[in-house]
């Protein structure tokens, strides 16, 4: 690990202003990722901002038709949130599932997003049920949000602060996850909000989280199952590695698809 300067910040204007001050520094939420990146030397931060003495970054609220989750809200309260179970129930059962439970209790949202793994969990639950990410300057849709392999629209400096999910008609999350890792080697999110059905898909592209139309427009509005399970994914485009081919991937998305659907409904 190289060197850095820790700066623990007290409020979210203190951290943008640690951040933006420093010659190349780093917001530190839950760490998952930063932590193990910066004891191989694979990143050199000037100055890390530490995110975790900001308690109006944490916890769960709801408000009209949705559920808003503060950025630096850990996996395991957005489990057990009462809130969460009760509105989005979909949400805090992905949460829960989400890596090991030393992972869950230091790992964050606001930092898992602002990652964009490809294999995370929370990408996909975000533009499936069609969330807003806030952040200390704008409102960014989800579908705008996720660009790429680890890629994001936040612009340097920017602090995601919320996450505001629209309580969904219906939903479910189905994942086959990697037995070490429990990263999604494939995971589908569904979703019926409002008259619209969407889907979307994880740990199966070499670019990150999407949506699929085929599965969309089999689920229609009664999340068909049985429709969704015979929707034939092409393989172009998907990742092809140790864990698993692009061919079985592919086929894995009709399958968590259809997983999904069945809990939903």
């Amino acid at each position: 690990m190289y060197d850095f300067k820790y700066q623990l910040a007290n409020s979210q204007d203190d951290a943008v202003s640690a951040q933006s001050s420093a010659e190349d520094g780093s917001f530190l939420a839950g760490g998952m990722t930063l932590i193990p990146t910066l004891k191989q030397r694979l990143a050199q931060p000037s100055d890390l901002v530490d995110l975790s003495g900001i308690s109006d970054l944490i916890g769960v609220s709801a408000e009209g038709d949705s559920v808003t989750i503060g950025s630096m809200t850990t996996h395991a309260e957005v489990a057990s949130s009462e809130i969460v179970s009760s509105k989005i129930p979909a949400l805090a059962a992905l949460a829960g599932n989400i890596g090991d439970p030393q992972v869950r209790n230091r790992g964050t949202i606001g930092g898992s997003i602002a990652n964009n793994d490809p294999a995370a969990d929370y990408p996909a639950a975000c533009v499936a049920l069609n969330a807003t990410i806030i952040t200390n300057n704008r409102k960014i849709p989800a579908d705008n949000f996720f660009t790429g392999l680890f890629e994001t629209a936040l612009e340097d400096g920017e602090l995601i602060t919320a996450v505001t999910f629209p309580i969904p008609d219906k939903a479910a999350y189905a994942k086959f996850p990697n037995p070490a890792s429990r990263y999604a080697i494939v995971g589908v999110m569904v979703a019926h909000t409002g008259g619209e059905t969407r889907a979307a898909v994880t740990g199966a592209s070499d670019s990150g989280v999407f949506r699929s139309s085929e599965i969309e427009n089999a689920l229609g509005d009664n999340l068909d199952s049985s429709a969704a399970k015979a929707v034939s994914i092409s393989a172009d485009g998907l990742n092809n590695d140790i864990h698993a081919s692009s061919e079985y991937r592919a086929h894995l998305v009709s399958i968590m698809a259809s997983r999904a659907a069945t809990a939903a409904g």
